[in-house]
């Protein structure tokens, strides 16, 4: 699965699960252009910005000249309906849904042959906590976005999306029943999610087209009830 020359783009590649894709996209010999809004040797910016967003695309297509893949990961705001905004609302669906939106409208003429769009989701699609409305509304929004632009992009771009459980983004290790109610037995870390986000941009993946794959070690799966490996439910 070699990226050599590739011209890849990563959103919120600074840290956690994106800082784990672009490095594997460097190390597979690729053009890694990063976007995310903490400081560092990387364009910064706000991805709510839609001056910014432009900005970046045109320095990414003047330095590259194309884009084979283009990875949506940058994370939202997390707030619920008690203290969240409705400032905040929009922001966290900006990033989330708009910028990802906008990022593929504006490569959609430079998107080389076989290009791929990969979307970070979250298994918050489908499930929920408690005062998360914001993250879960734009992933749940980024995972509709995804069929919606696989239709449009049909025959020049792939698009699929990913959607993660709980990953440790500092690949700490977890024992107990924060293991055991996984059917993997453990707790996920980035590279599980760099390794498909590099198998969809690869040619390997050349029949899968508008999916979502959920990579939770079974947990979204696992039916829990009161007092399983060893959860209480106390308060909702």
């Amino acid at each position: 699965m070699t990226f050599k020359d590739k011209s890849v783009v990563v959103t919120g590649g600074a840290q956690g699960i994106g800082k784990c894709i672009a490095e594997c996209f460097a190390r597979e010999g690729a053009k890694v252009h990063i976007i995310d809004i903490q400081p560092g040797p990387w364009f910064v910016g706000d991805l709510a910005d839609k001056a910014t967003l432009e900005r970046f695309a045109a320095g990414v297509i003047a330095a590259s000249g194309r884009v084979d893949v283009l990875v949506n990961n940058a994370m939202p705001l997390f707030k619920g309906i008690d203290e969240c905004s409705y400032e905040e609302f929009a922001h966290a669906q900006a990033v989330g849904v708009v910028a990802p939106f906008y990022l593929a409208k504006l490569f959609k003429d430079s998107f080389a042959e076989g290009a791929s769009i990969i979307n970070i989701s979250s298994s918050r699609d489908r499930m929920s906590q408690p005062q998360s409305e914001s993250y879960t509304a734009a992933k749940g929004g980024i995972a509709a976005l995804t069929h919606a632009l696989a239709a449009s992009f049909a025959g020049r771009v792939r698009v699929n999306s990913i959607s993660p459980g709980w990953i440790d983004t500092s690949f700490a290790e977890h024992d107990g029943p924060d293991a055991s109610q996984h059917f993997a037995g453990r707790v996920g870390n980035p590279m599980d999610i760099a390794n498909m986000v590099l198998y969809l941009a690869s040619g390997k993946a050349g029949f899968i087209d508008g999916e979502n794959i959920c990579i939770d070690g079974g947990m979204t799966r696992n039916m829990v009830y009161h007092g399983d490996f060893g959860w209480k439910l106390e308060n909702i």
